[in-house]
């Protein structure tokens, strides 16, 4: 089980007039990365048989769930979606799709590419090679990039062998202990 916690930056209120000439109004809070690793923690205390793997991504935090495997269609998933503040998309898609989604490499437009020229099926050969030669330059740009970095292991210390072939698959694709920047 993946939960996405999104994590957004404030941005100032008013229309471009009032942010360049008037008084700034305030941002409206968001939580922070403290207080939402805070509540997985508060909400793994009271649900002891979980452990949990948080990541830090470019936009909030990722939990990689080590206990066991989850339905992500189930009333559990709900539940834990709901109890920790999951991003309300991403629930959505792991309920339709009745699987847990993890992005392994960089966002292309957060490693100074622009987006993909064509999408597939091509519509012909052509359409194909700018594609080929854009996920060439994608992964000669994505090499310098991490998807994730991982902050701590809290819970339940015992990973499920099925999660430990998932968290080293995870783990080596998205980079977490590259230190490099995060796309």
């Amino acid at each position: 089980m993946f939960v996405d916690i999104d994590l957004p930056e404030p941005k100032p209120s008013g229309g471009l007039f009032s942010r360049l000439f008037g008084k700034p109004k305030p941002a409206v809070p968001v939580i922070s990365q403290d207080e939402a690793i805070l509540k997985v923690e508060n909400w793994t205390r009271k649900n002891p048989e979980w452990g949990w793997r948080i990541y830090r991504t470019r936009a909030g935090l990722r939990l990689l769930a080590t206990q066991g495997l989850v339905d992500a269609d189930s009333k559990v998933a709900d539940g834990v979606f709901e109890s920790l503040g999951a991003d309300p998309l991403y629930w959505k898609l792991c309920k339709t799709q009745k699987c847990f989604r993890a992005r392994l490499t960089p966002k292309p437009w957060r490693c100074g590419i622009r987006r993909k020229p064509d999408r597939w099926p091509w519509l012909d050969a052509k359409a194909e090679i700018r594609f080929q030669k854009w996920e060439e330059q994608y992964k000669s740009y994505a090499f310098n990039w991490a998807t994730c970095e991982l902050i701590r292991h809290i819970g339940n210390a015992v990973i499920h062998p099925e999660v430990q072939t998932i968290l080293k698959l995870h783990d080596g694709a998205t980079k977490v202990e590259s230190k490099l920047p995060l796309a």
